[in-house]
């Protein structure tokens, strides 16, 4: 190959090397896809001792920095208006409610609640649109579920019921510190700093759990 030839082999190359380069810096980047929903877990694990899991919550709340999302978890069911005040100073995110009876399993129905809506009214929306879910399922169900959904419906329609089990909310160290004192809350468990509402796992501890985080009974008769 002459050198001429040469040369001109390598400066085809360059050019393809350049027109490659420009071609990739004006391509739009990859879309970040979002993160997997349900991936980071509030609440005790499977069968963990209620000692254990509470003693570790401590070690696990923010430092310091910006407002991280963290489970309240209540000593019993609360009514709308008592959770509102246990969470008072906090934004609150979600809210989880459960209808408490005897010896009866009952379903844990989690409620986005809508921003830029004061507390209250927002936690009043929540609680009918869990309602509205129960009915659903009273209506698809049969047998024992039937009637189990058909008395969380009827529950949840008033509106001081005490159905509100625990709230997620966006809170500071300091507003965290705080939650954890209030007589109604039983425990606090902060996620991780930057993780979003769509990540969260949430398995509140239950008023009955009060040695291992088992499954409560299920043999309990289902009110009228």
């Amino acid at each position: 190959m002459t050198r001429r030839r040469r040369i001109a082999v390598l400066v085809g190359c360059a050019l393809v090397a350049l027109l490659t380069a420009w071609y990739a810096g004006t391509r739009s980047p990859a879309p970040v896809p979002p993160p997997a929903a349900g991936t980071v877990r509030l609440g005790p694990d499977p069968g963990e001792p209620v000692d254990g899991y509470l003693a570790r919550l401590p070690a696990g709340l923010p430092t310091s920095g910006g407002p991280a999302l963290a489970l309240v978890q209540f000593v019993t069911e609360a009514t709308p208006a008592q959770a509102t005040a246990a969470a008072s100073g906090s934004e609150l995110i979600t809210a989880v409610f459960r209808v408490p009876l005897p010896r009866v399993q009952t379903a844990l129905r989690f409620e986005q609640l809508e921003t830029g809506t004061p507390p209250d009214v927002a936690l009043a929306n929540a609680r009918q649109r869990a309602q509205q879910a129960a009915a659903a399922d009273a209506g698809r169900r049969s047998g024992r579920p039937r009637d189990v959904a058909r008395v969380e419906a009827a529950a949840l329609a008033a509106s001081d019921c005490r159905c509100v089990l625990a709230l997620v909310v966006a809170a500071d160290r300091a507003e965290l510190d705080e939650l954890v004192t209030r007589p109604q809350v039983r425990a606090v468990q902060a996620a991780p700093a930057g993780v979003t509402a769509r990540e969260l796992a949430l398995a509140p501890l239950l008023p009955e759990q009060t040695e291992r985080a088992d499954p409560p009974p299920d043999d309990g008769p289902v009110p009228s």
